[in-house]
């Protein structure tokens, strides 16, 4: 455990009026990295951000939630300041669960909370589910903790998956990658995914981008864009999901990760989920916005999570108003 906790690393800057540190977790392949915010022997909460996003996604919400919590936002590997993985190596759920272990391992956390974004909150279930002892609440920011797919589709899609790492390697010794501008990798991120504000945008190229000669290139590991191989079906995930002992919160937005479900079959799920939770006495709401909600507004999405935290965290009680 020393040998842990030596791993850890922690470089203190100031940023929206509230001092953050950098984080570094050294893993076998490289480096964790992420930040930090919060009094050092606050509320521990991990959070987790969405696919091909980085930590970055929490900088506008974490200011506005409860003070006495320890928050420590994580690129999780391949995407912002971490590492990639090693060549030839796939990016799945149980990859990043392993991920999430080696970063709690090294901060020495027995039992800590997850706001997790899209496939962070994907992470942030799968983790609850196989270690439950060790979650006390959840926060799912427009994701529904389990990502399920159709068995009759499985094969077609793992197979997708190896064809596609195995194309990509024959290509990537050919390739270089390409260099841009500034304003050039505005303009991409923008057009990937027009639910980014401007501000977004530029908040998450800060760890983004990486700075080479001639200009820039984005930091994430390209290989996150192929299919995911690690799949689950809808029994699967309703199983895992009954063995979560955390309180959840579920967050979702009206124009939200629903109206983008690149997998037709999927739609048929989110309902199963959803009242998976409901039955477990879990609470399951809506906020007006996008799937970025909690980057591009939050001040619609900090409320409902600053209440859960002080509730079911912190032990806090709801003042009542006068």
């Amino acid at each position: 455990m020393m040998q842990a906790l030596k791993s850890v690393k922690y470089l203190t800057t100031s940023t929206m009026k509230q001092a953050v540190s950098e984080l570094s977790v050294a893993v076998p392949w490289g480096e964790i990295r992420g930040r930090v915010w919060g009094p050092e022997h606050g509320r521990p909460v991990l959070c987790l951000h969405g696919w091909a996003d980085n930590c970055g996604t929490f900088n506008k919400l974490i200011p506005l939630l409860p003070k006495e919590c320890r928050y420590v936002a994580v690129d999780l590997a391949g995407h912002g300041f971490s590492s990639h993985r090693p060549p030839g190596v796939f990016y799945t759920f149980p990859s990043y669960v392993a991920d999430v272990c080696r970063v709690v391992s090294a901060l020495r956390w027995d039992r800590f909370s997850i706001i997790g974004h899209s496939m962070g909150g994907n992470v942030a279930g799968m983790y609850s589910a196989l270690y439950p002892e060790m979650v006390d609440a959840i926060v799912l920011l427009d994701s529904y903790g389990f990502m399920p797919t159709d068995q009759k589709k499985m094969t077609t899609v793992v197979k997708e998956g190896i064809e596609g790492l195995l194309e990509f390697e024959k290509k990537s010794e050919q390739k270089k990658e390409k260099i841009y501008t500034y304003e050039e990798a505005v303009k991409r991120l923008s057009e990937a995914n027009p639910f980014l504000s401007e501000d977004s945008v530029h908040i998450l190229l800060e760890r983004g981008l990486v700075q080479t000669d001639g200009g820039v290139m984005f930091s994430r590991d390209f290989r996150i864009n192929l299919k995911n191989i690690a799949r689950i079906s809808v029994e699967q995930s309703l199983e895992m999901q009954s063995r979560i002992r955390a309180s959840v919160l579920v967050v979702l937005a009206e124009n939200g990760f629903e109206k983008i479900l690149t997998e037709a079959n999927q739609m048929k799920f989110p309902p199963l989920l959803l009242q998976g939770y409901r039955d477990q006495n879990h609470k399951v709401v809506t906020v007006p916005g996008d799937h970025h909600v909690h980057l591009n507004n939050p001040e619609f999405v900090a409320p409902l999570v600053s209440d859960f935290l002080r509730s079911d965290v912190l032990g806090l009680k709801e003042t009542p108003k006068l």
